[in-house]
């Protein structure tokens, strides 16, 4: 990597302009080097990894990542949303690494270290709403999703959940089980998870029900009173709903005004648990700390990961109090709260507190504007979407049918990524805009002119 961006790493100054990287594109990707890795990867891994493009990191710093042959692109995806800081933040790195010269592991289940229980206090304390919060820490987004499954059913004594189509919520069994965003997902992995129903989510733009918002009075929420609980289970059997306050994989989907609070008021009424699963929107992403502020409400039980350790492996189950009361013993992790993990996401949530939730919101409002303004050029765009930096521009065939432009998706990754940019798609054919955190205006800009150029070549 160049001296500009390895000082990138280290230096808080690195965002002045005169010490920028941009992408760089040396030898068509893949080089020669990635290529070789590409091929040992191909010989040896698992055949269920998806590998959208042959990326082959060696090194990152800020927004930006470097390939073993030196190309160097812009990151609009931040690894699915979990570099929050970046890569190399300098404030995450020397937590780590002083975390890690003192003592690597000791099974936080069964003993006590201080950056356990500040993680926990700093995330019961920073969660929506004013009931007192305890905290489970695991492993990973999908772990959030298993314990929750157990804690919901252990609190209430019920079995039945509620989660929505084009939902994605991991990929072990319960989360699996809960998960209704392509077949492949579940295909050959049968019987799954028992008591799961699963109904049609606030998707205004592709609406199940053939209404318009605000005249349908929110008719998507009615309806799972009308039909599910009319037709298929008693309310007084359901445990739990789980909701994305902004669907992930799903599409970039945010949901219409007064829609999590017609859940929340739903879910009171039949004594449900309302889980909302901001393993993805959640930790500054969308310009509030957690995606469900901006609806005003306190889930029963909230679920965090991704972005929480700005890429070190770690996730949270925040509950009330009055809910997490199962007996000593009833849920447990291992490796879950490691104490570098901890103090990686302490350190995470210094920096998303002090500066970068508000960046994202002027970060997001910037890319929004951009991609609108790429909208009325376009005609394939059909829909655009966001909160923060947690955009999805919806591309279609054809104004009048919506269909789905999935081909023309997948070509502008691709294409993109051979001129420095890393995009990836979601849902059927969104394009899904999720930088690091800490990206500045000439970022948005830089990224916004490398789309606008493949879309031309492309649409």
């Amino acid at each position: 990597m160049s001296r500009d961006t390895a000082t990138a790493a280290t230096d808080p100054a690195s965002h002045d302009p005169s010490t920028r990287s941009y992408p760089r594109i040396v030898v068509p990707p893949p080089g020669p080097r990635a290529r070789a890795v590409v091929d040992r990867d191909a010989t040896w891994t698992s055949t269920s990894y998806i590998k959208e493009y042959p990326l082959v990191v060696a090194r990152g710093a800020g927004a930006m990542i470097e390939d073993v042959d030196g190309n160097r692109y812009l990151d609009f995806m931040a690894g699915i949303a979990v570099a929050s800081t970046g890569y190399g933040h300098p404030a995450v790195v020397a937590a780590i690494k002083e975390a890690a010269d003192r003592f690597l592991h000791i099974c936080g289940s069964d003993f006590y270290y201080e950056g356990m229980a500040a993680l926990c206090e700093r995330l019961a304390k920073l969660a929506p709403g004013s009931d007192k919060k305890r905290v489970f820490l695991t492993n990973s987004g999908t772990e959030a999703v298993e314990g929750a499954i157990k804690l919901a059913r252990n609190s209430t004594g019920r079995a039945g959940l509620v989660a929505f189509k084009g939902a994605f919520h991991g990929r072990t069994y319960g989360a699996m089980s809960l998960t209704s965003s392509k077949a492949r997902q579940h295909a050959g992995f049968g019987p799954l998870l028992p008591e799961i129903y699963h109904v049609p989510f606030g998707y205004c733009y592709r609406c199940e029900f053939g209404k318009e918002y605000p005249s349908c009075e929110l008719f998507c929420v009615s309806a799972i009173e009308r039909d599910l609980f009319a037709r298929q289970i008693d309310p007084g059997d359901v445990a739990a709903i789980f909701v994305e306050p902004v669907q992930g994989e799903g599409g970039y989907v945010v949901p219409p005004d007064g829609y999590l609070a017609a859940l929340r008021a739903l879910c009171h009424k039949y004594g449900i648990l309302l889980v909302c699963d901001e393993i993805q929107c959640g930790i500054g992403r969308t310009g509030r700390m957690f995606a469900s502020e901006h609806a005003g409400i306190e889930p029963d039980i909230l679920l965090t990961a991704k972005g929480l350790g700005s890429g070190m492996p770690i996730g949270a189950i925040i509950a009330r109090e009055s809910v997490m009361r199962w007996k000593t013993g009833a849920h447990g992790s291992t490796f879950g709260g490691n104490p570098v993990c901890c103090a990686a996401a302490l350190a995470t949530l210094d920096v998303v507190e002090r500066e970068l939730v508000a960046n994202a919101r002027a970060m997001g409002e910037r890319l929004m504007a951009g991609v609108r303004r790429l909208a009325t050029r376009y005609r394939a765009i059909g829909d655009v979407r966001g909160l923060g930096l947690m955009i999805g521009v919806e591309f279609v065939q054809d104004q009048k049918t919506r269909e789905p432009a999935t081909d023309l998706v997948n070509a502008l990754v691709q294409r993109a990524f051979s001129r420095g940019l890393l995009l990836l798609g979601c849902g059927r054919s969104t394009l899904r805009l999720a930088p690091p955190l800490i990206v500045d205006a000439n970022d948005i800009d830089t990224g916004l002119a490398i789309i606008d150029e493949c879309l031309t070549a492309l649409a």
